[in-house]
């Protein structure tokens, strides 16, 4: 059994798709980061980084395991159940890569733009242009690769598009109204998100935690 800690933000949304994907039994436990519920003691000793998501796998060898940060998440419950991560070879690093690429670029800089365009009270007009020409170039950069590919990772279906989904839901949602200009040049990345969001897993997943 997996206990999962999380919350509905696009980080959070990432583990319970995978864990629907792969048919793991699991529990919830709601970390409302309204309420700085991320960083009560019992929480960090599962997540010193004090950030959702994070696991705690009591099946391993020894005892538990508990793992935070969404991306090594994804790579324990990808080797664990052998699916959605190659196991070898150039299928398996094109996953990691754009895995990484999501880590490092595309939920940071959605994340600093959803801050400053529509969170903040007060307005930086030089950060909500930086991260959005950021967020315009990470999308077109995702666009491109799926015009070459049907996923991100090949033609296979990946972590690697498990990571990116939520974010891109959110460019398209919450972030609507600052990348306007973006989400009206990429259909590319529009026919992914049908695509991955027509799998009843995704469904369920983006359900998680009920709030």
């Amino acid at each position: 059994m997996i206990t999962l800690y999380t919350w509905s933000t696009p980080n959070g949304r990432k583990i319970p798709i995978m864990l629907e994907e792969c048919a793991i039994p699991y529990t919830v436990v709601p970390v409302n980061i309204g309420k700085d519920e991320q960083f009560a003691p019992d929480f960090l000793k599962v997540s010193p980084n004090n950030k959702i998501p994070a696991i705690v796998d009591d099946e391993v060898e020894g005892g538990t395991l508990s793992v935070f940060e969404s991306g090594a998440i994804l790579t324990y419950l990808a080797e664990k159940t052998g699916h959605f991560l190659a196991h070898s070879g150039p299928a398996r690093y094109k996953a990691l890569e754009w895995l990484h690429w999501q880590m490092g670029g595309l939920g940071p800089m959605l994340g600093q733009l959803g801050f400053f365009a529509v969170r903040s009270d007060e307005k930086a007009p030089l950060a909500i242009k930086r991260f959005t020409d950021e967020a315009d170039r990470l999308l077109h950069v995702m666009d491109k690769r799926l015009g070459e590919e049907a996923y991100l990772a090949g033609a296979d279906y990946s972590i690697a598009d498990i990571a990116c989904y939520a974010w891109t839901v959110a460019a398209t949602s919450f972030l609507k109204e600052p990348l306007a200009g973006t989400l009206g040049d990429v259909p590319n990345v529009h026919a992914w998100l049908a695509r991955v969001g027509e799998r009843p897993a995704v469904r369920r997943g983006m359900e998680v935690p009920k709030t």
